[in-house]
């Protein structure tokens, strides 16, 4: 594998999947599924500060005082997800990377969230992803390790069960858990809750489906693994993540 990460083999079995899988919250497909194809990438609010010597914002575009400060200091890596609205599943997803005191847009790709929008009191079951801040420490899926800097478990345990519909079947080939009430350090589908279970969990970024999730971030495959392959634990990478009006507050 790339970067120096560290690879994580779990040996499971279809049934130990469908096992764990309910309990994340990106569940199975709910009555709001509606097929409908990836949302076009939206455009990248603006900032009016920047690095005089680069042309670089000092700052992630479109994100305002609230959540900036909870970036930490030491982050050289911020995927950004645009959500087009508080009730909207259609979202933007943008990887920034720090050079000196502005940052770089490296490269965007629509996306998808919570069919019922974005939150900021997330709940298990609510069908919303939760507006914040969040560490990127592991990573997963079903197929082989595609040379992930971040840790890696392939396991069967991480599949979609067979009984949701035939399109949700690769969503979780490959997956990047967010650090919402998670354990750092830990495979993506460990069930461990720090703040309880009626908080939610289990919120990745994923493979897209076309549509809404239950509280996850979903991108094309070609992303997946793009950030798979580039985000470095080295760079303390993140994610800040809501609608553009919770992200420009």
């Amino acid at each position: 594998m790339g970067g120096g990460g560290v690879r994580r083999i779990a040996v499971a079995t279809t049934a130990v999947g469908v096992l764990l899988l309910p309990l994340g919250a990106c569940g199975g497909p709910g009555p709001a599924h509606t097929g409908a194809t990836p949302a076009s990438a939206g455009p990248v609010p603006r900032t009016e500060a920047g690095d005089a010597s680069a042309g670089r914002p000092t700052r992630i575009p479109g994100v305002g005082d609230r959540l900036r400060t909870r970036i930490p200091a030491n982050s050289r890596q911020v995927v950004a997800v645009y959500g087009d609205g508080r009730n909207s599943a259609d979202a933007t997803v943008v990887l920034y990377a720090r050079h000196g005191s502005g940052w770089d847009r490296v490269r965007g790709w629509p996306a998808h969230n919570g069919k019922k929008g974005w939150t900021t009191d997330h709940h298990e079951g609510d069908r919303r992803s939760p507006v914040g801040v969040f560490t990127l420490s592991d990573a997963g899926g079903v197929l082989p390790d595609p040379g992930a800097r971040l840790p890696y478990t392939r396991s069967a345990a991480i599949a979609a069960p067979r009984w949701w519909p035939r399109s949700y079947w690769h969503d979780f080939d490959y997956v990047i858990a967010v650090d919402y009430n998670r354990v750092e350090g830990t495979p993506p589908n460990n069930q461990t809750r720090p703040e309880g279970y009626a908080k939610g969990g289990g919120i990745w970024l994923h493979m897209d489906h076309g549509s809404g999730t239950s509280a996850c971030v979903s991108v094309s495959r070609s992303a997946m693994r793009y950030l798979l392959r580039t985000l470095d634990p080295d760079r303390h990478p993140v994610v800040v993540m809501g609608d553009r009006a919770d992200l420009a507050a």
